[in-house]
């Protein structure tokens, strides 16, 4: 007897012992991040009635999912710094995705005119993340964790790589806007091959992250930036997923891209295999996973797609709906985005929060759960929303989106910033009013997710203490701000053209394998 209660003693010790053991032990950090996947282009919020997405809801299933989670800028550099900085696009001067420009800027300028057309003059953005800031990277590497990058940067080439802002590894060290030539092999990276005929890109991507997995100490923490190409044009599939999505086309849904869906598909696979693995290594309680995307979906490009039955059309690649506009606007489709947070021991399995986040806030989340202090000097603009990952109602206060360009694609605004409040949002567009005063759309969110009524003339007071918060963040960012053109001519200004897209959808041609 004493002999089994000794063994049951013992047996209980060692569990005790392992079980503090996965406690001291730091949690790892999985930070995967789409590119141009739109709010409604994932089954998460049942918008989309043709793309599949079942290892998001695996995800899902495991933490917590964001209805109102906001992209820091339209566009996908400004986003990115944003989550490696904690700050603003207004305060890193990284306002628009040039970093695959060869010019050094590492001050964002505006310059003395613009066209004559134009009432402002749109700003000339920071073309590089500087090293001398304090990313996630650096922070993480230097308290001990591996590193990993794989797949878009897009905040500079050598030497502004991941591998000069803390990161130990960085496949396939491309600095460009997308994946370099095609999704499917053969690529273009210079120093990057295909293993196999027809490998797509995102398959490979997936691959490299469970090798690297596989070739560290797992007893040591880990950070890996698992960010996709996936959805970013151009815009091409597996042929046989094209396939299988050209047999669900239906033309009354405004998406119906059988290559956009056959994209989202890949990119949903990727994030189960990364699931699979961390699983199998038997790590998924002390590993935390946060997905996100960089912007909106896109809405000016146009694909060259078949149908079933061999017809050709043209088709936008995605819609947004019920947002407004998409990629490089500051509506709605422009900057709410997908967003799950796996985190154990924090977020509850399955839950849903309407807390309003952005992707400023992961920096200080991340660093606060993983222990790390915050780097001295260093304005964090972002918020810990750990009691929303929590599942408790946070109010993280207003969030502002800067964006002082104006491509001129469906829905485009002249140089802009926006703040949200609540269920308020207002939009002040520079200079574009009487006598080159502002000019501004408030709307209620909650009554007009479309944001179809401007409410600025009803509510002025609301639109005064809005602006009153956009113009303190850009008095305390230092942002380098539009400029009144004094190379305006009135003749040649018109405001009926603004929101449309000069000569419809850009489409590419359509790639032909047969020639690889």
């Amino acid at each position: 007897m004493k002999k089994i209660i000794t063994v049951l003693v013992l047996s209980f010790m060692f569990i005790v012992v392992k079980a503090q053991e996965t406690d001291n032990k730091k949690m790892n950090v999985v930070f995967i991040l789409a590119d141009d996947l739109g709010w409604a282009d994932v089954t998460l919020y049942g918008k989309t009635k043709l793309y599949e997405t079942p290892n998001l809801e695996r995800l899902a299933a495991r933490g917590v999912t964001f209805t109102r989670a906001y992209a820091a800028s339209p566009l996908c550099s400004p986003t990115r710094a944003s989550i490696l900085t904690g700050q603003t696009p207004a305060r890193t001067g990284i306002t628009s995705p040039a970093a695959h420009q060869p010019k050094v800027q590492l001050k964002a300028s505006v310059p003395p005119k613009a066209a004559p057309d134009s009432k402002s003059v749109a700003c000339q953005p920071v073309t590089r993340l500087d090293t001398i800031i304090p990313t996630l990277g650096k922070l993480l590497k230097a308290h001990g964790y591996n590193t990993a990058h794989f797949g878009k940067w897009h905040l500079g080439k050598e030497p502004y790589t991941p591998l000069q802002h803390g990161f130990d590894v960085d496949i396939p060290h491309w600095p460009g806007p997308g994946p370099a030539g095609s999704f499917v092999a053969p690529w273009k990276y210079p120093k990057f091959k295909a293993n196999y005929e027809n490998e797509h890109i995102e398959d490979r991507m997936a691959d490299e992250a469970i090798n690297w997995l596989r070739s560290i100490d797992l007893n040591e923490p880990f950070f890996m930036n698992y960010w996709q190409f996936s959805v970013h044009a151009p815009f091409d599939a597996k042929e046989s997923l094209i396939k299988y999505y050209q047999s669900k086309i239906d033309f009354t849904d405004l998406q119906h891209s059988p290559t956009y869906a056959a994209m989202v598909h890949s990119l949903d696979q990727a994030v189960g295999r990364l699931l699979d693995e961390i699983d199998r290594l038997g790590i998924s309680d002390r590993t935390a996973f946060v997905f996100f995307s960089d912007n909106g979906g896109n809405m000016y490009n146009g694909i060259r797609e078949t149908t079933q039955s061999g017809e050709e059309f043209i088709t936008e690649p995605t819609s947004n709906r019920p947002l407004r506009g998409g990629k490089a606007t500051i509506y709605e489709g422009g900057t709410r985005v997908p967003c799950i947070v796996a985190w154990p021991k924090i977020t509850q399995a399955g839950t849903t929060s309407d807390v309003m986040i952005q992707s400023t806030d992961f920096y200080p989340t991340i660093l606060n759960q993983l222990g790390i202090q915050f780097p001295k000097k260093h304005k964090i603009d972002g918020v810990d929303i750990t009691k929303a990952l929590q599942g408790e109602n946070q109010n993280r206060g207003p969030i502002i989106t800067y964006f002082p360009h104006q491509p001129k694609i469906p829905n485009w605004l002249p140089p802009s910033a926006s703040v949200h409040e609540g269920e308020w949002k207002l939009i002040r567009v520079f200079h574009n009013g009487k006598d080159f005063a502002h000019q501004y759309f408030l709307y209620n969110l909650k009554q007009d997710i479309g944001e179809v009524h401007n409410l600025a003339g009803k509510y002025p007071e609301k639109v005064k203490q809005l602006d009153a918060i956009i113009e303190a963040h850009l008095q305390d960012s230092n942002a380098v701000l539009p400029i009144v053109n004094p190379a305006f001519e009135p003749e040649k200004y018109h405001p009926e053209t603004v929101g449309i897209q000069k000569g419809g959808l850009r489409v590419a041609k359509r790639i032909d394998r047969t020639k690889n």
